[in-house]
């Protein structure tokens, strides 16, 4: 065994993120009367992913970003609505959103037969990513989470590592992989931690200068040959 420890990055790593939030967004207009088209969702999407970026660039609270996404999505729209509601109804939905990317199942499986240790490490709201995680076939399977929320730290910050290796006093930089899909967060955050790390990028993308990627995958069946 290469790598005893395994650190996942939850969405678009394990969980099809954009499936679940889709849905979620439905179910918020359908209750508080908002049209729902494909272009409302993009600007919905846009909205929140200019927000989130900015959270990631340590510029914004998580709090202030799932309010403030509903404020300028509805002041967009010209819309009367309680962006607070919104934002409430939207997460509960999306706490129920549990959808896992193909093979995520089966390679955990094998990976917990075969004796690594299985982590979360994420970004998400606390709530949310409780009750999806409660609510998964990866419950059995991961010893545990850490969310950014709880941790007082985000990735890809070195206090955010340091926080989980706080809770892992067995995890070395020689025994431990963070596995992800962000190179802003996951990649950037293990580069940060002095930790190695593989790159899910099933799209292709082209890497960042500036980053030490030690393994990139396309799927996650191909980690089985990594660790």
């Amino acid at each position: 065994m290469k790598y005893e420890y395994l650190l996942f990055d939850a969405d678009d790593t394990l969980f099809d993120f954009p499936k679940a939030s889709s849905l979620a967004f439905e179910a918020m207009c359908h209750t508080h009367r908002i049209p729902c088209t494909p272009e409302i969702y993009q600007l919905y999407h846009e909205i929140n992913q200019e927000l989130w970026a900015a959270f990631d660039r340590g510029e914004a609270s998580k709090e202030f970003v799932t309010l403030e996404r509903y404020v300028r999505f509805l002041k967009a729209l010209g819309l009367e609505r309680d962006p607070a509601a919104c934002n409430r109804d939207y997460l509960a939905a999306l706490g129920k959103g549990v959808y896992p990317l193909p093979h995520a199942e089966e390679v955990c499986r094998e990976l917990k037969r075969r004796g690594h240790r299985m982590y979360i490490i994420t970004n998400a709201v606390a709530s949310v990513q409780r009750s999806r995680l409660q609510g998964s076939v990866f419950a059995e399977l991961f010893e545990g989470a850490f969310i950014s929320e709880e941790a007082g730290a985000a990735k890809p910050s070195r206090a955010y590592f340091d926080y989980v290796r706080r809770q892992l006093p067995g995890l070395t930089e020689e025994n431990a992989l963070v596995i992800g899909d962000s190179l802003s967060t996951d990649i950037q955050g293990a580069n940060n931690a002095g930790l190695p790390c593989c790159w899910v990028n099933p799209a292709g993308a082209p890497r960042r200068e500036g980053l030490q990627v030690d393994y990139e995958i396309a799927g996650l069946r191909e980690l089985l040959d990594i660790v």
